[in-house]
């Protein structure tokens, strides 16, 4: 979108605190991975990533390095329609999932990466990928028990990446 889609305007303050708010509700907890332009001030702790450039799966071993819980909420900052309830029904599904992840899949079946829940353990699975160069997130899921949880309205996890995605949210 040639600009940082988690500072984009949104209900009255950024994209990423939306998106925060609902993981902290959902989840206890928010760090935000990235650089540290200016998401100090929105009062949560950030993480540097690890692994600029890299991706997102950069982004998830960062954020997986960095806890110590056994369940990781993992959500992109770019998801408007995300709800707390929702993310709360991911962490619980998780937990009685016996995965190294939970994933979302809409209707179309596509498997939702960035807004999932990743068990403390996968971490090495996701690392050994990320050394022998795997990038996409779901190629480095090879090897972990993932689960799929059918949800019927994408619209509760989808990202927006370009400027047309972002114009039915921008009025809000």
């Amino acid at each position: 979108m040639g600009r940082d889609k988690a500072l984009l305007p949104f209900r009255g303050g950024v994209l990423v605190e939306t998106v925060a708010r609902a993981v902290k509700r959902a989840a206890g907890g928010v760090v935000l991975v990235g650089s540290s332009g200016g998401y100090e001030a929105l009062g949560y702790a950030v993480v540097p990533d690890l692994h600029p450039g890299e991706g997102p799966l950069g982004g998830i071993l960062t954020a997986l390095g960095d806890s110590a819980a056994e369940w990781n909420l993992i959500v992109a900052c770019d998801m408007p329609g995300v709800s707390a309830d929702f993310l709360a029904g991911l962490l619980d599904a998780a937990e009685r999932s016996g995965a190294g992840a939970l994933l979302p899949a809409g209707p179309s079946g596509r498997l939702e990466p960035l807004c999932a829940v990743y068990h403390g353990n996968s971490r090495q699975t996701l690392l050994d990928a990320f050394a022998r160069g795997v990038r996409k997130v779901t190629a480095a899921l090879d090897g972990l028990r993932v689960v799929r949880l059918a949800v019927p309205e994408a619209a509760l996890f989808q990202n927006v990446n370009t400027p047309e995605d972002w114009a039915g949210y921008a009025a809000e």
